[in-house]
């Protein structure tokens, strides 16, 4: 009787530990239904994964111009698997932070790990704008429980209007950021530093063709991989380096064409990439059109590595596990 029921632990264990589908869309946010710009990172002391997020007011009425891309929070959602994912609150930001009196403007986090510390860099507006006109900047904060944060710097970067960190962790020591300089036409700058707190700017990172926005690195099937949002709804340009400085276009975009699936009839947004042994996930935004031009929604499909390039199926069902 012992071994039967050590057979069923084992059984249920082994079960609870399975793929499971991700549905589509998998996931839209409960209060403002403008999820955009996913960061995913796991947190141990939760034991499950955080998907920090641009919360657009997509369902406020009565917003001007680009308002209800304005005056929005950090939000969060949490996941046990990666497939299913419920809504955990927002983001309390320190009254240090510069030009956040009033109603605050936050975009785009990238939240990064680095031995006991979460670090969170974001972007900022000093309000809440009609145009796409006034400056931002892209802040360093900290945290030991990607909880309370911590106020460390302003970046001081190529202009006063960045947006939209990423950050990679070199492999001779540091970490390198990119970031979209839209003073320079909306291309993608860089820069480098030893520590997360002390950086230098390198100017533009010289990618081949296509301005864009939204850069993400990441490293996969031995190559350093970076996608961009291309202006428009023309999906992901997807850039592989050796060194993390020379990057070549691959000859096809991701997420271009529109997908079938439910809120998934758009090109693709804002990528994040989570890598779990030989299988990287990539997470995007869409806007599913009218007559609800302003939603987004987040979507899930798997990267594929095929000769020498990334391959995606958006349509493909998704079974997936983060571990």
């Amino acid at each position: 009787m012992r071994y039967l029921s050590l057979l069923f632990s084992l059984l249920l264990a082994a079960s609870a530990l399975a793929d499971v589908v991700a549905p589509k869309p998998l996931y839209r946010d409960p209060v403002y239904d403008g999820a955009a710009d996913p960061s995913i990172i796991y947190s141990p002391a939760d034991k499950k994964w955080l998907m920090f997020y641009t919360n657009r007011r997509a369902n406020v009425d009565g917003l001007d111009g680009v308002t209800w891309v304005h005056g929005t929070p950090i939000a969060i959602a949490e996941s046990a698997d990666g497939a299913h994912w419920s809504y955990r609150g927002v983001v309390a930001f320190p009254p240090e932070v510069p030009n956040t009196a009033g109603t605050p403007t936050f975009w785009a986090p990238a939240v990064i790990a680095d031995g006991g510390t979460f670090h969170m860099f974001v972007t900022v507006v000093p309000g809440v704008f009609t145009d796409w006109a006034h400056p931002r900047s892209i802040v360093h904060l900290t945290s030991a429980d990607l909880k309370q944060w911590t106020y460390q710097s302003t970046l001081a970067l190529a202009s006063d209007k960045v947006i939209d960190p990423a950050l990679l962790r070199l492999p001779g020591g540091g970490w390198r950021m990119w970031y979209n300089d839209e003073r320079s036409g909306k291309t993608i700058f860089f820069a480098d530093s030893p520590d997360l707190y002390h950086w230098t700017d390198q100017g533009s990172a010289h990618l081949p063709r296509d301005r864009g926005e939204a850069p993400l690195a990441f490293r996969w099937q031995g190559h350093y991989w970076l996608l961009t949002d291309l202006l428009g709804n023309a999906g992901l340009g997807a850039f592989r380096s050796d060194d993390a400085l020379t990057w070549s276009r691959q000859p096809a975009s991701l997420l271009a064409v529109p997908g079938t699936g439910v809120d998934d009839q758009n090109g693709g947004h804002h990528p994040e990439v989570v890598v779990i042994g030989d299988r990287a996930f990539l997470f995007y935004f869409v806007h599913p059109g009218r007559p609800d031009n302003r939603r987004s929604a987040i979507q899930v499909a798997e990267l594929k590595y095929v000769d020498g390039w990334l391959a995606v199926d958006r349509d493909a069902p998704v079974s997936i596990r983060l571990d």
